[in-house]
């Protein structure tokens, strides 16, 4: 039986049959990065979730909301060019 020193990790991020598994990881990190990317943000914004390239953002106060959405396409390349790909191709605002 030969011995494959290869970690865990390398075999995920190499693998085709990981792909799905790389797919939520990213997505999740997304999410757990949010704050981190955008930290003027962290009393503001929260993130809920990041489905087929949409982040959604829960934000309480409306003025908040459109001066968000004004500002998406910033918010859009802070998180890409953090992530050195194209990952968010939109952001979704909800309210309470």
């Amino acid at each position: 039986m030969p011995h494959d020193s290869r970690s865990l990790g390398e075999i995920i991020s190499a693998d085709e049959n990981f792909s799905g598994v790389r797919k939520v990881a990213r997505e999740y990190e997304v999410i757990a990065k949010f704050h981190e990317i955008i930290p003027e943000l962290k009393s503001i914004a929260e993130p809920t979730k990041f489905v087929k390239s949409v982040l959604y953002l829960k934000v309480d106060n409306s003025i908040w909301r459109s001066e968000l959405k004004f500002r998406q396409a910033v918010l859009i390349n802070k998180i890409n060019v953090f992530f050195k790909c194209d990952l968010v191709k939109s952001i979704k605002f909800t309210g309470r």
